[in-house]
Parts: structure tokens; sequence; C-alpha cells
């Protein structure tokens, strides 16, 4: 590149616009893929035309340049501009410089316009040579295994000097750094373009464009050994040499920010008819502040080509020729991810021997040092060996030094010195760090916790707690019976929710509440029974519920049985009005009876009820009553029986607090006494727990086909499916839960498994389906308020929302390896869908203030907000697996809507919806549960119609539902 530059300021009258900033200039400078340009392709310049001619020379500058119109550059202005020979137009003058191109570029002055390597003005005395390749390798760095596929290598050479640059981008850490030591690899390029001394010739002289280079490098002390192939395939149409480099093995490990030095060393190459061949060792150190690690390498080369018999070598040139490297660079930035090599090559004979056949056996590999050692030449054919660092002896025999025993190490205090092979590492104790020297160990110093300072800003503890999520991160969750963000906390009134007995009176207290049961009736005020010593009859007592039930809810409209002058039921029964009738036996059971036409309504003609015969509970209470004279003491034992006559499962001796659980049969069921203070918890025929019984839920085995279940509070319902109608007259109760409120429910088509999300235990449980199974709590701690929950029978994982922690979560099935999936921008996450198929996950936030519909994988990656528009209070949310739509009922705006997986197709079904809490679909139908209705309504999916609707028998709010296939959908 000396000569004639003149070109280059002419060149920059033509640029219009500002240049790109420095890292970018880099980035041309490197891999550019432009060659060199023509002068007959320049426009029109030399000295008749007004140009400077500049002095030759390296980094040589013009005298200022002043600009016709001063130039803007960033925030600066500048009316002088200097032109160097080294191709590098600034605003200042720059230093002179031995090299093309700072080794620590960008340059600390300011470029503008770089043409090196771009514009040969020199007349051909400045050859510039350009490469391209790809790199693969498999690596093992120390124990990390590391894999790569076709980076980019670019690679050029300033043929006058013999200077070669390497560039290989996109090596994956820690690979990149683990390379930097293997300057061969871009050695290669400056053995092959090295500065041929008068009578000798450099690597390429030999080999031309097609060829295959081999190296094995051997690390020590480690003895990791790693194999590098480079295959040149000729010049590609641009002119280009091509190069596949390949490379496989272990290399050791160097940690980051360490800065690899290889210092400048002569190899001895060995020339035959097609190959070339050499063997040499390598010192390298690794430093980062006072840290100086030596570490060395052997390397075996084998180059093989084709020569060109029409172009025989040269009979002069010697089989033995040295290359000196006088300058090796290596370099790694993470913010670009290039690995770069710089080496200055020239090619020549064998110093110091008139006989180029003796060669120093540290060059060709014939010493006799361990290969733990350096091998250092000396005078001729003499060498010394020398132990690496790490290691003692001769240098012909070298063992391991064990710093940590022999107190060599620079392990502080709170430190522990392990021992390596030709090293060691200090680690620190539990509880402290390294300090910055990296040998010190200092004490962790624990950050503060505002949970715990009171530097928070929940609400009052009484009302929500603080979760610290570490260093100064906290959370705020209201406590149970409290609502809200957590900073802010409005009590809960449970009575609102009917969660006592309808026997019962709810009091609400902040935080919480408390049931009583009516007089007349005893139990906890969750479960009421009629008191047998109350007196009343059975239609009485029925009586009094009815009403208190209506008393509690005034909405609710309950069958209030008519009782007689006796308090024996009426033969006619009516609801409200007539047209509403029906005839009635002794226990108000409907019988059969003829009708008459009342003014338009339909009336039954009930005789009087017959008496049916009294069972055995019925008759040894009578016996018994009739032994105590008619009035029995509080102590003394009358068998309690139902409407039916069958015995109460709850047996006690009169007003006290001895009771027992019984059996259909009227028998003490085992180990069912209670002492006083505590009511056992009795299901027939089945002993409860001794201490504290917690009772066992009624398991009923469901028929055969497809039906829905449903969360009712402290019970699971059973309704089957005729194809997609619903069979009212086949429900039941599924589970009793006791004590429970099941919100979220979900089914396991695999193992016919249920589970569900109890609000009321905090806990997330689920049962078999099969005959006598028992439920399983599977999650009992780290839940507040757990409502949505999802089955994925693929992947056999389970995904709930808590709205008390604002947390979505995932778990096996089984409650272990539990994550939180999210726990930020969440207000109050309901419901939750999963698509096993596509492997997406669904969930709703029903937060008043932005309401939304997110979806993410069910990695938990790529969450994004899928419907925020047009939305109140997305309680229910479905995926169907046929029609591939996510479906939702929105409490605010009253509709059912439909979108595709993406957010696109979104379609009102219905808009009329009452109060809907959850939704599946089934077919062509959706099924949902509606909190003004209590019960389950269908809805058409294509015509949007409602269809039908079930009203359980029992009144009261109705929570999560879900389908019960005879198979696993597929969703194909």
């Amino acid at each position: 590149m000396r000569g004639d530059h003149a070109a280059r300021r002419l060149a920059l009258q033509q640029l219009p616009l500002p240049l790109p900033p420095p890292p970018l200039l880099l980035l041309l400078l490197l891999l550019s893929r432009a060659g060199a340009l023509h002068p007959d392709e320049l426009f029109p310049y030399g000295q008749s035309r007004g140009d400077q001619l500049l002095q030759e020379g390296d980094d040589e500058s013009s005298a200022p340049v002043k600009l016709a119109s001063p130039l803007r550059f960033y925030e600066a202005q500048f009316s002088y501009l200097y032109v160097g020979t080294n191709g590098i137009i600034s605003t200042q003058d720059f230093p002179r410089e031995t090299q093309y191109v700072d080794d620590d570029f960008p340059t600390d002055f300011p470029a503008i316009a770089p043409f090196l390597a771009d514009i040969d003005t020199s007349q051909g005395r400045g050859q510039v040579l350009y490469l391209n390749g790809k790199v693969s390798g498999h690596l093992r760095v120390g124990h990390t295994p590391v894999h790569f596929t076709n980076v980019d290598l670019h690679a050029y050479i300033v043929g006058n000097d013999g200077r070669a640059y390497t560039a290989i981008s996109h090596i994956p850490q820690p690979a990149a750094q683990a390379l930097l030591p293997l300057t061969p690899i871009g050695g290669l390029f400056g053995w092959l373009f090295a500065l041929q001394k008068p009578g000798w010739e450099n690597g390429f002289s030999f080999t031309g464009a097609t060829f295959t280079h081999e190296m094995e490098v051997t690390f020590y002390p480690g003895e990791e050994r790693v194999r590098i192939t480079q295959t040149a395939e000729g010049l590609d149409p641009e002119n280009y040499l091509s190069i596949k480099t390949n490379i496989q093995g272990q290399v050791p490990y160097i940690p980051a920010n360490f800065t690899v030095h290889v210092a400048p060393y002569k190899e001895i190459y060995h020339y035959s008819d097609s190959a070339v061949t050499s063997t040499s060792s390598r010192d390298y150190s690794l430093t980062l502040g006072t840290i100086n690690q030596t570490r060395s390498y052997r390397v075996y080369q084998n180059i093989t080509y084709e020569a060109c018999r029409h172009s025989p070598r040269h009979p002069a040139v010697p089989t033995t020729q040295q290359l000196n490297v006088d300058w090796v660079f290596a370099l790694y930035t993470d913010e670009e991810r290039l690995l770069r090599f710089a080496v200055t090559n020239q090619v020549g004979p064998v110093e110091g021997d008139s006989d180029p056949i003796g060669v120093n056996p540290c060059y060709d590999g014939s010493h006799t040092c361990d290969m733990r050692a350096q091998c250092h030449p000396g005078a001729g054919v003499d060498y010394t060996c020398e132990c690496a660092s790490g290691y003692q002896g001769d240098g012909r025999g070298c063992v391991d030094v064990n710093e940590c025993a022999a107190g060599s190490h620079r392990c502080g205090p709170n430190s522990v010195c392990i021992n390596l092979l030709g090293s060691y590492r200090c680690e620190c104790r539990s509880g402290y760090e390294f300090a910055d020297d990296r040998h010190t160990c200092v004490a962790i110093t624990p950050p503060p916790n505002p949970c715990e300072d009171g530097s928070h800003s929940c609400a009052p503890a009484g009302q929500a707690r603080c979760i610290h999520h570490g260093g100064s991160t906290f959370s705020c969750a209201c406590l149970p019976g409290y609502t809200g963000t957590g900073h802010q906390c409005a009590d809960v009134d449970e009575c609102s929710e009917n969660r006592c007995h309808p026997s019962a009176t709810c009091y609400n207290t902040p935080g919480s509440f408390s049931c009583q049961c009516h007089p007349g009736y005893r139990g906890d005020g969750f479960q009421c029974t009629p008191d047998p010593s109350s007196g009343l009859t059975p239609c009485e007592e029925r009586q009094r519920q009815a009403q208190a039930q209506h008393a509690a809810s005034p909405g609710s409209r309950p069958h209030v049985p008519q009782c007689d002058e006796r308090g024996g039921f009426l033969p006619l029964q009516c609801h409200g009005s007539p047209g509403f009738c029906w005839c009635g036996d002794l226990q108000l059971h409907a019988v059969f009876c003829p009708w008459l036409t009342i003014k338009g309504f339909f009336v039954p003609i009930c005789s009087e009820p017959t008496q049916r015969p009294r069972t055995v509970c019925e008759r040894w209470r009578e016996n018994l009553l009739e032994h105590y004279g008619g009035t029995p003491r509080d102590d003394q034992y009358v068998p309690q029986c139902d409407d039916l006559g069958h015995f109460i499962p709850l047996q006690c001796h009169g007003k006290s607090d001895f009771c027992w659980c019984v059996d259909k049969d009227g028998r003490e069921v085992q180990g069912t006494r209670s002492q006083p203070g505590t009511t056992p918890a009795c299901i027939p025929t089945v002993a409860p727990p001794t201490v504290r019984p917690v009772p066992r839920p009624d398991v009923t085995p469901p028929s055969v086909g497809t039906f829905l279940l449903y969360a009712q509070g402290q019970q699971i319902g059973h309704l089957p499916l005729n194809g997609t109608r619903l069979q009212k007259d086949m429900a039941k109760t599924l589970l009793s839960l006791h004590g429970s409120i099941v919100v979220g429910i979900d089914y396991d088509c695999r193992e016919r498994m249920v589970y569900w999300t109890d609000v009321a235990g905090r806990t997330i449980s689920r049962a078999s389906l099969e005959p006598g199974a028992e439920p399983e709590t599977i999650v009992n701690s780290g839940l507040i308020s757990p409502e949505g929950l999802a089955i994925d029978h693929f992947r056999r994982t389970m995904y709930w929302t808590d709205s008390g922690l604002d947390k979505i979560e995932r778990a096996r099935l089984d409650g272990s390896e539990r994550k939180a999936l999210f726990h930020t921008d969440l207000v109050n996450p309901r419901a939750i869908a999963v698509d096993p198929i596509r492997g997406n996950l669904y969930w709703t936030d029903w937060n008043r203030e932005a309401p939304k519909i997110e979806t993410s994988s069910l990695e938990g990656e790529n969450r994004r907000i899928l419907v925020n528009k047009d939305i109140g209070l997305p309680n229910g949310l479905t995926f169907d697996p046929f029609s591939k739509l996510l479906c939702w009922a929105d409490a605010g705006t009253k509709k059912l809507e439909c979108t595709l997986p993406d957010g696109t197709g979104r379609r009102v079904i219905q808009n009329h919806l009452n109060y809907p809490f959850s939704i599946v679909s089934y077919a062509d139908h959706f099924y949902h549960t509606d909190w003004r209705r209590d019960g389950v309504i269908s809805v058409n999916r294509d015509s949007g119609q409602f269809t039908d609707e079930y009203l359980p028998e029992q009144r009261s709010h109705l929570y999560g539902i879900t389908a019960v296939y005879p198979y696993c959908p597929t969703g194909k």
C-alpha cells in the first residue's frame, strides 16, 4: 500500500453522507468481500488535476486540507481533514504507526473514511489477498461439550510484508475463549503467504489453491488433544481462496476475561514432492491482573497437495526452510462475537547452521523432554528441559506439585484449596464469595429484606403478608378473608358466598366469618342436622329449613312443605302457585294420582297418604321411647332416624357429647367413639380417623360415556350427557368434600383421575374414578387462593392460577418438580387452559382496571397478550381440541366469544349470558356454570342458542366445570 495515495482525497469529495461508526468500519476492514480496484476504475485523479502526492512510508499523513464547507461529524464540526497513506481520512493528524491496523482497533483518533486494502494505487507493489471459508467443530472445553456448524471465516493478507489477519465469527462460548492459543488456525495463512527471503519460497508457491492441512495439537500439562483439518478448495468466482476448517477434540478451559499472549516463534518445515511436515512446541501465557500462568502445547502439522507436473519446483529451493513468526496476536470480543488472529511471517533458511538439515530437537520434536516440560533450544542442537509451571523435576521427568499440601497456594482465609494437575483452585466456604483478587474470600452481605425491616408498602399485617423475592424486591398478598392488590386489602363478605349450611346463620367478621345453626338444629354451622330433642316433626323441620334458606337468600325460591295440624305432610303440595303441585306420601315423595283442570291449570286429586311399613330404626326408636316412658333423660340413647326411616350415620347419647358412627343397619363402627368436645364426622360403613377426623369423600363410580363434572362448594357433581343433551335425571354427587370450597376442576383422561383446587384448604387434590378410590392431596403448601386448573395429559403436568399470590405455576401430576412460570404483571388470574397438542398455555386475568387473556408456551416462554379489548370479567376459558378454538365466558360483557389460538378470527357466540363462572366445550356445544341460575347452562356453538339447563336440587354457587371423555382427545 506504499505509493501514490492521492486518489483518496478525491474519493472523499464524492461522499455526500456521514460514514458509519468505528465498530462497523472494523467489520468492513476485516470482512469486506470487495476486490481491490484498478486505478483505471477510479475518478480522474493526479497532480495535473490539483491532487497532492503523498510521501511514501507507513502511516504518513498529508498537510491539512481545508474544506470549502465545514464538515459536521456527529456532534462536532470540522474545517480541515488529513489524508493518510494507510487508507484513513481523519479530522486530526494521527500518529505514525508501524502497522496498518492498530492492535487496539478502533483507533484512538477519529477515523472517517477507511480504504485500507480496498484501492491499490501502488502500481502492483501492495499485493492484497483474500480468503473466505466456513468453520465447524465438536469440542469439549474442559468437561463442557460445544458444537458449532459453518460459522464464517474471513482472512486477508498484505503480501508485501507477510501479514495475515483472520476473523472467525459466532463461535459459542466457552469454545471461542479456549481457542485463543490455537494461533496455527490463522498461522496457516501466514505460512502460505509469508514474506519470502531471496531464494526461498512460501507455502502457496508449493501448494497452490488446493491442499489439505492437518494438525494435531497436544496441550500441557492436561494432555488435552485436538485435531484440526483445513481443506483448500480452490478459488471462488471472485478469485478468493476458499477454506473449510473442522475442529475436533478437547481443549483446556480458559476463564473469561483472561488475556492470551503467544510469544514470537520459529518453525522448521520439511518439504517433499507432495507433502510438507512440521513439529514444534509453543509457550503461551494467561494473564489477568497480577495472575500470570504459562502453559504450552505441541503441534504436529502435515500439509498434502498435488504437485503440478507442468511446473516443477525450482531445484535450488532447499527441502528444509524456517518460518519466522515475528508478531502474534489473538483476541476475542463478546460484543462482536469475533475471534481474531494476526501474524507477521517471513520464510528463509534455518538460522545458525549452514547445513539446513541440522535442526534443533526442540523444533523437530526429537528432544527427550517430559510431556509436561518445555524444550528450550540452545546453540546448534543443544537444548534444555524445564518442567511446566505446577510441575517439578529435571525436565525429563516431571511430577505434579501439590500446592495445597505444600502451602504454596494463594487461597486466603475462609477458602478451600483444591489441587489440580499442574495447578490448583480456590473455592470459598459457604456464606463467602471471592473478592476482586479471586483469592481472598469475604463474607456475603445479605441484601436488605423489606419484609423484615418494614420498608415494604403492603397493607397492615392483619390484612396482608409481604413476600420477599430476593434483593430489594417483594410482593404483597392479601390474607385469606381479604381481597385486593396486597398494598390495599378489603374484607371479603363470606356470607354473600353462601358458605354456611342453609339451616344456619352467617356472621361476617374482618378477615373471617362464622356459622351458627338455627334453633332446632345442631352442628358446626357448615353442617346442621335436626335436633331430635326439638320435638319437631319431619315436615316442620323441613319447613323451618326451607324458610331459613329463603331468609338467607331472598332471591331463592325453595319449596316450603305444607304441614297439617299434627305436623305431617299435607297430601297436596304446591310450589308457589297452582300449576306446580303434586301428590305426596308421608315422606313427601311424589306419587301417581288423577288430575283436574281448574282455570287452565292441572291440579292433582290427592287421597289420604298411605302408611309405609316402619323401618328397623323407627321400630327400635318407638320401643325405647315406650321403655323410657315417652320422655327419655338427656343421657339416655334414642336412635336417630332420617325421613326414610334409615339410621342417621351419627348417633349420640341424648344431648351429651358421647357420639359414634353406625352403619346402615345401626351397628356401631369400631373406633369412632368420640371424646367430649369432639364430634366424629361419619360416613356410612366407613370409620373415620381417630384424631380430629377429616371426612373421606363419598365416591360414587361414574357411568361409562361422556359426562360433565362440576364443582359446587363442598362437593363435585356428575352430570351425564346423551350426545350433547343433559341427562338431568341421572345427575348425582360424585365426591362429598366437607369443609372444602372446590373451585378449579379438570380431568386426566389417561389415568381416569379428577383433579381439583380447594381455596378453603389451600390445596390441590386428586381422586381416581375407580370404585373405592381415596382422594389424595398432592400440593399442600405455598398456596393462598388456587383457582383455575388445567391438565396436560400428554406431558403429565398440571398448571394452576393463584389469585392470592398473583402467580401461575406448573408441576408434575404428582405435585413434584413444581415451578412458578409467571409472578409479575398479574392481578386476578383465574381461568387457565392448555393445548397439549401444540404446546400452548392460555389464562385469563380479570383485573378490573385492565382485563386480559394471555398465552405462552408450556415452558413459560414467548408470553404475550392475546385479547385485551372489549372484555370485562373473563371468568371462564376453554380450548376446544377439535375446532381448535379458544373460547371464553365474560361475566362483565355477558358474552361468550371465540378466537383462533393466535388471536385472530374473533367472533361472538352468545351475548346474553347471566353471570358465567367456568366453561367447557364438547362436540358442538358449550357448557358453563352460572351464578345467577346456580346451574349448568348449555349453548349451541353454531347457532348461539341456549339449549338446556340443569339446576341441582341443592341450590348454591357452581364453580369449575370440565368434560370427561371415554377416551383421550387427539385434536388432530
